[in-house]
């Protein structure tokens, strides 16, 4: 009997390799489980998707919807935003357009000053030298009067010396002088007309210089005195050449009369 209850317990304890391979087969069990999980829920999407198409077009519609909203609505920022530059490089180009020529204005105006200064004083220069010319030539018109005149012969060499350093101080200060010859014609800018003189010379022409004028870088300085010819002795040979006879019947009366004058006399 012993031996029998023995065998039972036994019999009833499992043995270490029995509990391992039921734990496997557990593990084994649950992975299968898992993967028709997996299936199922795999096959329930797909069921899903097929069974709802219009749903998915939809879906797909309204996000390419969207993404079009977006992109419309960059570009229409974009547009705003370009059209902005645009605008403010067209206002600085053009303002700096502006400045370039008031610029260009600026120094044409300088340029402009330059030159009427430099002009200005080359004209206040020359006035100043007129002026002083003006107040010198006086002493000039005396060494010429002293020449002219019968003076000591000892003194006339040092009074042309005199007068020739003259006329080279004013010929280098660009003064020349107003002397017109016999019979050139007036010019009321540089010519004083003192009176009108019978002479053998054209009406209108110079008839004698009674003292020399001056001119300065073409500025009358002094002008040159003169008499002008009226013409009348010019008529009167004329006339005596175109009559000689009647210049001759002249004489011959005048002498008839100066004989009968003596013979009077004499009685």
């Amino acid at each position: 009997m012993s031996d029998e209850s023995t065998e039972s317990h036994q019999t009833a304890e499992p043995s270490p390799d029995s509990d391992i391979s039921g734990d496997e087969d557990e593990d084994e069990n649950e992975r299968e489980h898992n993967m028709n999980e997996e299936e199922k829920h795999q096959t329930k999407d797909t069921h899903g998707s097929s069974e709802n198409p219009d749903e998915n077009n939809q879906d797909a519609t309204t996000e390419a919807s969207s993404l079009a909203d977006q992109v419309a609505k960059y570009d229409e920022a974009l547009a705003v935003e370009v059209k902005s530059l645009t605008n403010e490089y067209d206002e600085q180009r053009e303002r700096i357009d502006e400045l370039e020529a008031a610029l260009k204005r600026s120094k044409a105006d300088f340029e402009n000053y330059k030159k009427r200064a430099k002009k200005r004083e080359q004209q206040i220069r020359e006035r100043a030298t007129e002026d002083f010319v003006g107040r010198i030539v006086g002493v000039r018109d005396n060494l010429v009067r002293a020449l002219e005149q019968d003076s000591d012969a000892d003194i006339r060499p040092g009074v042309e010396s005199t007068l020739d350093e003259f006329d080279r101080v004013l010929e280098d200060e660009n003064v020349t002088l107003i002397n017109p010859e016999r019979g050139d014609n007036v010019d009321p800018a540089q010519h004083e007309v003192l009176m009108r003189v019978d002479a053998d010379l054209p009406e209108g022409t110079v008839a004698e210089v009674f003292q020399q004028g001056y001119q300065m870088a073409g500025t009358v300085i002094q002008e040159a005195q003169i008499t002008v010819s009226t013409g009348a002795d010019i008529t009167e040979n004329k006339n005596e050449n175109e009559n000689p006879d009647a210049n001759a019947n002249t004489d011959t009366d005048a002498m008839k009369e100066e004989t009968n004058s003596l013979e009077n006399e004499s009685e």
